[in-house]
């Protein structure tokens, strides 16, 4: 709840400098450097995780499953939307230039943007969002979501993560 709320503040502090900025160029970098249409997209694919996530939810009757049987629910409903959705995706590690034999796994990355972790498990717990700034950071990408499951309305589950957005 204190990220949407920093990010609604942040996303006030930048509207007020462009309502006072008259140059785009300085509006970009007085808002974190990234352009307005970038966090747009960025947004806009959450949403549609989101909106799939709670139908992928609701049409498999609620929680009791198994985390892959959700996160198959919600790339298919992703596809359907004719969103690129890349499952189970292995990426390298490195270590100081050198590629290490260890490497992590990625349950979902949609749009080559967004990272999203399913979890299906009664016992949340605050590691799995700091697990996934790592990923964000290691990737280099701004926006990921937890999507826990195991909750009666699966909008009570869904932690937004960022990386310097």
């Amino acid at each position: 709840m204190s990220q949407r709320k920093d990010i609604n503040a942040e996303a006030q502090s930048c509207e007020r400098r462009r309502e006072k900025n008259i140059s785009g160029n300085a509006e970009a970098q007085s808002c974190g450097g990234r352009g307005e249409k970038n966090i747009k997209v960025e947004n806009s694919i959450s949403k549609e995780i989101v909106d799939s996530a709670i139908e992928a939810h609701r049409e498999l009757k609620g929680p009791g499953l198994l985390e892959s049987a959700y996160e198959e629910a919600l790339c298919h409903e992703l596809i359907e939307k004719g969103m690129e959705v890349k499952r189970q995706l292995t990426i390298p590690l490195k270590y100081k230039g050198r590629i290490l034999d260890t490497t992590f796994r990625l349950d979902v990355l949609v749009e080559n943007k967004v990272i999203v972790e399913c979890k299906a498990t009664t016992e949340y717990n605050k590691i799995y969002e700091s697990q996934l700034l790592t990923y964000l950071r290691l990737l280099n990408r701004k926006l990921g979501l937890v999507i826990n499951f195991v909750e009666k309305y699966v909008k009570d589950g869904i932690y937004r993560v960022v990386n310097n957005l």
